[in-house]
């Protein structure tokens, strides 16, 4: 398997469904369709942080990610993130993801706590942990969408 990057975006739109769009666009994974797995990085496998993803593939494809997402109407302000802690000699690692309507040093925080909770259930020499969080704000009539996925490796075929 090749990197997985983790990405983000935080946009507003008229609809949930049209600002979530728009975050996922932001992160360029908006044309893909989204398979979300729960949180263990395979061995010998690297996370980077990218911000935008590259050209995963054609549209449509599948891509396998964990996912912080958070959606809601204005005004409010809604704050997602995912953290990670890779292993220090090529074991496996661990992801963690938090949302809501929350502030981002909120969702930071469950992120850390998560991830010190999973790493404790582990015999995985595991060393710092990383932490993206993004935010987005909506007035009155938008919606507000903040995500961040970490996207393993590249789109496959659906069918």
């Amino acid at each position: 398997m090749s990197t997985i990057r983790v990405v983000w975006g935080a946009a507003t739109g008229p609809t949930e469904m049209s600002a979530y769009d728009a975050a996922l666009a932001e992160a360029g994974i908006e044309n893909y369709n989204l398979v979300s797995v729960s949180s263990v990085i395979p061995a010998d496998v690297p996370v980077e942080a990218v911000g935008t993803a590259p050209d995963l593939g054609p549209a449509g494809s599948r891509l396998t990610v964990v996912e912080g997402r958070a959606k809601a109407a204005g005004p409010t302000s809604v704050s997602a993130g995912v953290g990670w802690v890779e292993s220090v000699d090529g074991g496996p690692g661990l992801f963690y993801e938090a949302a809501g309507e929350i502030e981002p040093g909120d969702v930071e925080r469950r992120i850390r706590e998560g991830l010190a909770a999973g790493s404790e259930l582990r015999d995985w020499n595991l060393g710092e942990p990383s932490v993206h969080v993004e935010r987005a704000s909506a007035d009155v009539g938008e919606y507000a969408a903040a995500v961040v996925a970490a996207v393993y490796g590249e789109g496959e075929p659906i069918v």
